[in-house]
């Protein structure tokens, strides 16, 4: 499909229903507004300790590995819509044995990005059972890039960057919680 300007020249072709051309003038002021839009996301939005952020239930996990060595880690459950939307945005640091764990039921393809984070991170993508199914490495902080699990979880755990390297995970370790019906 392809629609003409004013002078009849093509403006777009095969791009689908709502596709505004950035070089009409109607399409100029939509990327103009995008701009400001992700300008105002990017730079951040209230800081911890401010009104309308979210507050997280606190608990423990373990991950062990094939080699059946055990590390801890002190986690935020991040359970509801707002929550997992909130993640780890604003913080500035986290510590070396903390991290956050995202639940998802039922299982699902899920994505994640950067968007508001400040802190490099793993993210460590878990079936029901526990067995890690995917790991990313060092997601760049503020990045909008997806970062998918390519298949069904039910979670997915985020550590400061450079732990799953750190500690020698691999795909088929088990993470420890009540959530997977195993206890640390």
């Amino acid at each position: 499909m392809s629609r003409r300007g004013v002078s009849g020249r093509r403006l777009f072709a095969g791009r689908g229903p709502g596709y505004v051309c950035p070089m009409t003038p109607s399409g100029s002021r939509a990327l103009a507004g995008l701009l400001v839009f992700l300008a105002v996301g990017l730079a951040g939005g209230p800081a911890p300790g401010q009104s309308g952020l979210q507050t997280f239930e606190r608990d423990r996990l373990e991950i062990e590995t094939a080699a059946g060595e055990r590390h801890a880690f002190d986690i935020e459950l991040a359970v509801t819509e707002r929550q997992k939307s909130q993640g780890l945005m604003f913080r500035r640091s986290l510590p070396a044995d903390a991290g956050m764990l995202f639940l998802y039921a039922p299982e699902r393809v899920v994505g994640m990005w950067m968007r508001n984070t400040y802190i490099p991170l793993d993210m460590l993508f878990i079936t029901a059972d526990g067995a890690i199914a995917k790991i990313a490495q060092r997601a760049v902080p503020g990045s909008l890039r997806a970062i998918s699990s390519e298949t069904p979880v039910s979670a997915v755990l985020e550590l400061n960057a450079g732990m799953a390297r750190k500690l020698g995970l691999r795909t088929g370790d088990r993470v420890l919680h009540p959530a997977f019906g195993t206890r640390p």
